[in-house]
């Protein structure tokens, strides 16, 4: 990464619902201290290899251009359980840098199961899951699944209770704003407060910035 700020791994462009090209969501998450910046559109088997090949195209021309490392990645979202794992594998062989699963919140009716599923498929991140089960939350960190602190109004009630067991099981947990307009991305201070928010100890949001550090430096 270019420099310390924020590292926010899940956000999205017009290639799927957000409203901004990628150019201008670069541009403002640079202006707002950002380090590196997760662009993860939605997709499922609709559009799931035109999307990738669009981010493939222009994430490395901005991380080249600007002060931000660009992630091209992807987010599964609202697939059956069944077809998850399939996914994230097309999604990693179509080159996909970051895949996350839009996982069970309680503001969306995101079929229930979905979480265990993106968890046994090995996803990077499992986005927003809500009152995600204990037992789930062990899975995620044997199988090194990251779990999402989310910066989303809606997404963002359940912070309290995935900190809480990812805390209490040793889950890494990670930042994500799941932006998608300009008004959702956040300095790195607006990023603090929402992690203590959900009851994180100064400690444990600083162990959230290092796991983000340290997947983003082995992808």
């Amino acid at each position: 990464m270019k420099q310390s700020g924020v590292i926010d791994l899940h956000t999205h462009s017009f290639l799927s619902d957000g409203v901004l090209i990628p150019s201008e969501l670069v541009r403002r998450a640079e202006d707002k201290g950002y380090s590196c910046i997760g662009i993860t559109d939605h997709v499922d088997m609709s559009n799931l290899e035109q999307v990738i090949e669009q981010l493939l195209r222009a994430c490395p021309i901005l991380t080249e251009n600007t002060g931000v490392q660009v992630v091209p990645g992807v987010e599964v979202s609202h697939v059956p359980p069944a077809l998850i794992s399939e996914l994230v594998q097309k999604a990693r062989k179509a080159g996909a840098k970051l895949v996350l699963v839009h996982g069970e919140t309680i503001v969306e009716p995101v079929i229930s199961g979905t979480n265990h599923a993106a968890i046994e498929s090995g996803v990077d991140i499992l986005a927003h899951p809500g009152l995600i089960t204990p037992g789930d939350v062990e899975l995620a960190g044997e199988n090194g699944v990251c779990l999402e602190i989310s910066g989303r109004k809606g997404h963002s009630l359940t912070n309290g209770h995935v900190a809480k067991l990812a805390e209490d099981t040793g889950t890494e947990l990670v930042f994500g704003s799941d932006t998608h307009n300009p008004e959702g991305l956040l300095t790195l201070e607006e990023v603090r407060k929402v992690c203590q928010g959900a009851g994180l100890s100064e400690g444990g949001v600083n162990k959230l910035f290092e796991n983000a550090k340290k997947l983003v430096e082995g992808l």
